[in-house]
């Protein structure tokens, strides 16, 4: 109680934050700092769909004050037809509150105003709510990585919550597979292109190699078909490489070096990395390193 009427406080004490400063003091953990500077840019721009929706999810990190958090997420949502909100993690703690099936079905409906009648919309709300238990903790976990970057220790709380983290990913696989049974495989002509992710990245972390190579030749299919992911293909054909000790392909596999800095795993032929990442879609090597892990690429690039 105390921590809801503190947050309460907050809100109603702007000083001068900026959007800026909201990304900044959220990066940093500083939620209800956070939520002050993002309030703050509201009261300035109340048409500032993008400064809104950061507000609502960081007032839903909170996991309290629900009614500001569905407040907010209503006007940042008023020109929004994607589905992306109904996967967002960070939206978790609302999904008990009667009022998120109202956004689901609302959003529904707009998406398929503007981009046609899926074939099978409830297969597709079934997903994307396994792609948000599916980086449920996320947010947290990034805390714990930027802990272990600054302090070159791991926190006392990460563990806990790797210990959930590993329970989630056992239900939701668990759960994908009675899906896979009743529904079938999903595609993007079906579910959707956002939807469609959700085996993927459940597979992607599942604990297992076994499960990741058992799928590998469906989630191939379904790249090279135009049906699925590449970009989360070439992640799973990574990671089992990586993790058969073998040199991955595409560069989508991290690890730390003695600096603790992020750095790709050892990448055959590297030189032609790209010619093996353009043939699927995907970016440059040096554009994808840079902005996933700041890592200057610097060997040349051929084509055979």
């Amino acid at each position: 109680m105390r921590k809801v009427i503190y947050i309460i406080c907050l809100l109603l004490s702007f000083n001068g934050y900026s959007q800026s400063d909201g990304d900044k003091l959220r990066k940093e953990g500083k939620l209800e700092k956070a939520i002050i500077a993002y309030k703050s840019d509201f009261i300035k721009n109340p048409t500032d769909s993008k400064n809104t929706y950061k507000l609502a999810t960081t007032i839903a990190l909170t996991y309290s004050l629900n009614d500001s958090a569905f407040h907010y997420l209503k006007i940042a949502l008023k020109d929004d037809t994607s589905l992306w909100c109904l996967s967002d993690n960070d939206f978790i703690s609302l999904t008990d509150d009667a009022r998120w099936k109202e956004i689901e079905n609302l959003q529904f409906s707009k998406y398929q105003s503007k981009e046609g009648t899926l074939k099978s919309p409830e297969y597709a709300k079934k997903l994307l709510g396994l792609i948000m238990k599916d980086q449920a903790l996320d947010y947290q976990i990034d805390m714990a990585k930027a802990h272990y970057m600054k302090n070159g220790s791991i926190p006392h709380w990460y563990y806990p919550i790797s210990k959930m983290k590993s329970e989630i990913t056992v239900g939701n696989f668990e759960t994908m597979e009675r899906l896979f049974k009743e529904y079938g495989w999903p595609t993007y002509s079906v579910v959707g292109k956002l939807a469609a992710d959700a085996p993927l990245l459940i597979i992607n972390h599942h604990e297992k190699e076994e499960i990741r190579i058992k799928y590998l030749g469906k989630i191939k299919n379904a790249c090279f078909e135009k049906e699925g992911s590449c970009m989360e293909y070439a992640k799973i054909n990574d990671r089992i490489l990586v993790n058969t000790d073998q040199l991955q392909t595409y560069g989508m596999q991290f690890k730390y070096d003695e600096n603790r800095k992020l750095i790709p795993f050892p990448i055959k032929d590297p030189e032609y990395v790209d010619q093996r990442r353009f043939e699927i879609g995907l970016e440059p090597i040096a554009v994808y390193l840079k902005r996933k892990i700041k890592y200057e690429w610097t060997i040349t690039q051929k084509k055979k």
